[in-house]
């Protein structure tokens, strides 16, 4: 499993999930507010910048669109910065997160979602190479311009299409 951070050994106690920036309802979850929502299970692929990808991975967690809706983002609003609680971001466009297959997931093929691989709650974005699914997360801010995340300024793609190879500029 790769990661350029230590992996945290749990869920810090004040965890919330923010929603800020440019969006009309800013808000936050606590844990017990986050894991109330409605829950969707999907089958997506993954794919890690190193070349490999696995296929038909089962995801459950909060549809991204449940977030949208809560955060209505601004018109202006075109990229999103996703954030993690060990300071880890990674930036995307709101065209490419407000898609189908997008999950704030706890659980893989039916089992809480392993620390090692960004649990207890881990964005995913299967049609972008996995540095653009932030593990460990707790935040996304709505913005009006692009800015790189943390890879992304170390050389990264800054989209990140597996289909086109996108893994660095």
């Amino acid at each position: 499993v790769l990661t350029y951070e230590r992996t945290p050994n749990k869920l810090p106690d004040n965890w919330r999930l923010k929603v800020s920036g440019r969006v009309e309802n800013p808000f936050e979850l606590n844990w017990e507010e986050f894991l109330a929502l409605p829950h969707t299970t999907l089958t997506a692929d993954f794919h890690c910048v190193t070349t490999w990808s696995r296929y038909d991975n089962t995801w459950e967690g909060i549809h991204i669109r449940e977030i949208l809706r809560r955060a209505q983002p601004l018109p202006t609003a075109k990229y999103v910065m996703a954030h993690s609680w060990t300071s880890y971001t990674t930036n995307l466009p709101l065209a490419d997160l407000d898609d189908d297959d997008v999950l704030i997931v706890t659980k893989h093929d039916g089992e809480p979602l392993e620390a090692d691989h960004g649990g207890p709650v881990r964005l995913i974005v299967p049609k972008l190479y996995a540095y653009k699914s932030a593990k460990w997360l707790d935040g996304l801010e709505f913005m009006d311009e692009d800015q790189p995340g943390f890879w992304e300024r170390r050389g990264y793609h800054n989209h990140a299409d597996p289909w086109l190879e996108e893994r660095y500029w």
